[in-house]
C-alpha cells in the first residue's frame, strides 16, 4: 500500500512489471514501474510469484537481490488506483495476507523459501514497499531512502505483514508509533533502529550491494539455507524446543559433501570449492 497512487497516465502494458535476470549464482529481481515508483499493481504480484517460484526451485541460484528501477523508489507499495477501480467494481477488501489474490503466497508470506533476499533500497520503500523488504533477510540502503506504513492515513491495515513484522524487528512502542501514524523513518533512523544492515551514500549503493553478495556467496549454499530455515522456524520457540527440533535443510548439510569440504579446505589452506549437496 501506498500514499503515492500510481498515477493517472496510460496503462504501462508493454513493459514487464518486474525485470529478472540470472547469473553467477545471483539472481536480480527489479520491480519495473520507475514512472510509478514502482507501485505493485496485481500484474507485478503474478510475475513476482512466477518468479520466486523458479528461484526456489533454481539450485544453480545461491542468493537474491532485490530492488526497484530508478533512483526515486523501492516501491510505493499497492498500487492504489488500481485498489480505486477494483473497489468501484465490487472488488471484496482485502485484509491480512493474499490468499486468492494474484501472485499468492507473496514473498510476505513464503515462510519457507530457503535463498537469502537482500533488499536493494534506494528512494521511497512505503507501505507494501516497505512490507516487502521487512520480509528479506537483509536491508541495505541509500542515505536516501525513505520508510513509512502509512495505511492508518487511508483507512486501511498493513495487511502484507508490516503490522506483525515491524512489531517483531523494532521495540513495541516504537513500532507502534510508525503503525498508528503513518510517520516516515529515514535511513539513519532505520539504521540506528537495526532495521537496516547498512547505509550508504547513494553512489556506492551498488558497490555495497556486491560487497554483501560476494560474501554471501563465500559462504557454502547449504550452510545459509540452514542457517536462515532455522533461524526463521525457531525465533519464537523456547530455546531448548529450538535445540530438539528437527530442520530440514540442516538434516541435508550436516550429510553432504560440502560439510567435509569446508573443514578440508581450511586444513589444505585453500579456498573451498562447494558443491552445494
Amino acid at each position: 500500500m501506498t500514499d503515492h497512487p500510481g498515477g493517472t497516465g496510460p496503462p504501462d502494458d508493454a513493459e514487464p512489471r518486474v525485470l529478472y535476470d540470472k547469473r553467477d549464482h545471483v539472481a536480480r529481481v527489479t520491480m519495473n514501474r520507475p514512472d510509478k515508483l514502482n507501485a505493485m499493481d496485481l500484474r507485478m504480484h503474478a510475475e513476482l510469484a512466477r518468479i520466486w517460484d523458479d528461484v526456489e526451485a533454481d539450485d544453480d541460484i545461491r542468493v537474491v537481490v532485490l530492488t526497484g528501477a530508478g533512483e526515486r523508489s523501492f516501491s510505493v507499495g499497492q498500487d492504489l488506483t488500481e485498489r480505486a477501480r477494483r473497489d468501484l467494481d465490487g472488488t471484496r477488501p482485502s485484509t491480512f495476507g493474499s490468499h486468492g489474490q494474484p501472485g499468492w503466497p507473496r514473498l510476505t508470506e513464503r515462510f519457507r523459501l530457503s535463498k537469502p533476499v537482500l533488499a536493494r533500497v534506494d528512494g521511497y520503500a512505503m507501505g507494501g514497499g516497505f512490507e516487502l523488504a521487512l520480509a528479506c533477510d537483509l536491508i541495505i540502503a541509500s542515505d536516501q531512502a525513505v520508510f513509512a506504513l502509512p495505511e492508518a492515513r487511508l483507512g486501511l491495515v498493513a495487511g502484507a505483514g508490516g503490522v506483525f513484522r515491524l512489531a517483531r524487528q523494532l521495540p513495541l512502542k516504537t513500532a507502534m508509533g510508525y503503525l498508528l501514524t503513518g510517520r516516515r523513518m529515514d535511513a539513519a533512523t532505520a539504521l540506528s533502529f537495526g532495521l537496516v544492515n547498512e547505509v550508504v551514500p547513494a553512489d556506492r549503493l551498488d558497490a555495497c550491494v556486491d560487497g554483501w553478495v560476494e560474501d554471501l556467496l563465500r559462504s557454502a549454499p547449504l550452510s545459509v539455507r540452514s542457517i536462515k530455515a532455522a533461524v526463521m522456524r525457531s525465533v519464537d520457540m523456547p530455546l531448548e524446543e529450538a535445540f530438539s527440533a528437527t530442520y530440514f535443510w540442516e538434516e541435508r548439510r550436516r550429510r553432504s559433501l560440502d560439510a567435509v569440504e569446508g573443514p578440508r579446505a581450511f586444513a589444505e589452506k585453500r579456498e573451498p570449492v562447494w558443491q552445494g549437496g
